[in-house]
């Protein structure tokens, strides 16, 4: 069983995604374009993170991020930045409900797709049990899109 704080952790992050996606599609609607609402929402975060990695390993900290950088530790950041971009974009065109159960849906097909690979331990029930999970989900989004039509 999960562990009811991380149960609460993760509820709270997805209660946090919502109020974030919904107040920078808000923000996007009163400005030029999207971009004004990301730059602000990456700004925001780069500099509580930096506060806070100042706090925890002083000057250390940033000489640690100069000396450990590579240039591939930018795609994190740029798939992060499309997922808020959709997000935002979802939001606007289809509504709140639609845009999360398609990310939902596609996340955990893409998950299982990705644990089923990786698993030594396959067996033909294990991998019916997944597909009949993801199936019942992609049915729910389909009747969530449907609603919206």
């Amino acid at each position: 069983m999960m562990p009811l704080v991380t149960l609460g952790l993760l509820i709270a992050a997805g209660a946090a995604l919502v109020a974030q996606n919904l107040l920078m599609a808000r923000i996007t609607g009163s400005v030029s374009t999207v971009l004004i609402a990301l730059v602000m929402n990456s700004a925001v975060g780069l500099v509580l993170l930096s506060l806070l990695l100042l706090r925890k390993a002083g000057i250390g900290g940033i000489g640690e991020i100069v000396t450990a950088f590579r240039p591939w530790f930018l795609i994190p950041g740029l798939l992060g930045s499309y997922f808020v971009f959709a997000s935002i974009t979802g939001y606007q065109r289809l509504g709140a409900a639609p845009t999360i159960a398609i990310l939902v849906a596609s996340q955990l097909v893409i998950g299982l797709a990705w644990d089923l690979t990786r698993s030594g331990n396959l067996t033909l029930q294990g991998i019916l049990t997944a597909a009949l999970g993801a199936s019942l989900l992609v049915a729910g989004v389909v009747i969530i899109l449907s609603l919206y039509r």
